[in-house]
């Protein structure tokens, strides 16, 4: 051997090639940097400077992933990979975000997000577990991608994916889907509930858009769902009635008569509501319904019946949601104060008699 033969080329630090933060590249990654596959398993042998944290997922040093690598690990194994240095694909090919607040762009990763337990983590669940103590991060990825669950990724199917939200860089589920994905692995009805009441006292989400994603997953045939679910509307409703309380007082409306039914004298019950301005034949009812989709169908149709009745007789609803008031007390309190302006300019209306509810 000469003093001019080469030298075996000694494998080359990537470390400047992945994130400072998340030192992870995918097995296609490094073979666009020129590390062949025999290389990175020589790297990855025990005892060496690498391990394969997942299927064709490479984590660029010896000691455990922290939190954040794991997502990312997560997400590079569940993610539609793209061939190196081609153009981006089309937006039908990637996951639609919502960029979070003072967060750096989110990497491209295409159809994959983070569900269940860990999304629920990431948006601040206090009854959620830590990330290090999860062994298995939810992954939600199109129904026909092939994929298996392995490792600390679990693969969570969907016909259609939801837009994820950005949080500290990691596309997220939005919390109803989220919750739904963790409901559908959780067997302690006590943990449940806990989940279920912080999305709405914490004011994550609207009762109805959980009860939508719990029953789309089918999980509503379960007791100790249908039990938490329960006190979900019950918290929802309470919340949603301090808020048209906070209204009346804050935005100086008339005080009204709350929780009454109404009937017409010697004749038919005429509803509940849940207030009414008896000078001014202004009725409000509060939408809190979150219940099964034929169960909305039926209450529906009955609240229009008895809409229409009262109207009929001259007394006017204003129909709010719990949505509205938690996103546009002002706006509602318009709107209830221009339908008692308008009292003076109708019809007086029928003479109804009010009982306590």
């Amino acid at each position: 051997m000469t003093h001019n033969t080469p030298l075996s080329p000694r494998p080359r630090p990537l470390h400047d090639l992945a994130d400072g933060r998340r030192r992870l590249l995918t097995a296609a990654q490094l073979r666009a940097h020129g590390v062949s596959a025999a290389e990175t398993n020589e790297q990855c042998r025990p005892g060496g400077p690498w391990q394969q944290l997942l299927p064709n997922v490479v984590l660029l040093h010896p000691g455990p992933p922290t939190s954040e690598e794991r997502l990312h690990a997560v997400l590079l194994y569940a993610a539609r990979e793209r061939t190196p240095g081609a153009a981006a694909p089309g937006a039908a090919a990637s996951v639609p975000v919502q960029p979070g607040p003072e967060h750096p762009p989110v990497p491209a990763y295409a159809e994959a997000m983070i569900t269940g337990l860990a999304a629920l983590t990431l948006h601040g669940f206090s009854a959620a577990p830590p990330l290090p103590s999860l062994d298995l991060i939810d992954v939600l990825v199109p129904r026909l991608r092939r994929l298996r669950t392995t490792g600390c990724a679990r693969i969570v199917r969907t016909t259609a994916l939801p837009t994820a939200v950005e949080l500290t860089g990691v596309p997220v589920a939005p919390v109803a889907r989220a919750l739904a994905d963790a409901v559908a692995e959780l067997t302690d009805p006590g943990a449940v509930r806990r989940l279920l009441t912080e999305a709405v006292r914490g004011g994550h989400c609207e009762p109805a858009a959980v009860v939508r994603e719990l029953n789309r997953a089918r999980l509503l045939s379960r007791p100790h769902v249908v039990d938490a679910v329960d006190s979900l509307v019950a918290e929802g409703r309470a919340l949603a009635e301090q808020r048209l309380y906070r209204m009346v007082r804050e935005h100086a409306l008339p005080e009204p008569v709350w929780n009454v039914d109404l009937r017409l004298p010697g004749g038919p019950h005429l509803g509940g509501v849940d207030a009414f301005w008896p000078e001014q034949a202004v009725a409000l009812e509060l939408d809190t319904r979150a219940h099964r989709q034929q169960e909305d169908d039926a209450a529906g149709a009955e609240h229009a019946r008895k809409r229409e009745h009262l109207e009929r007789l001259g007394i006017t609803v204003v129909h709010l949601t719990a949505r509205g008031l938690r996103d546009s007390l002002e706006h509602q309190a318009a709107v209830v104060r221009t339908a008692l302006m308008a009292a003076g300019d109708r019809e007086p209306a029928a003479y109804v008699v009010v009982l306590p509810r």
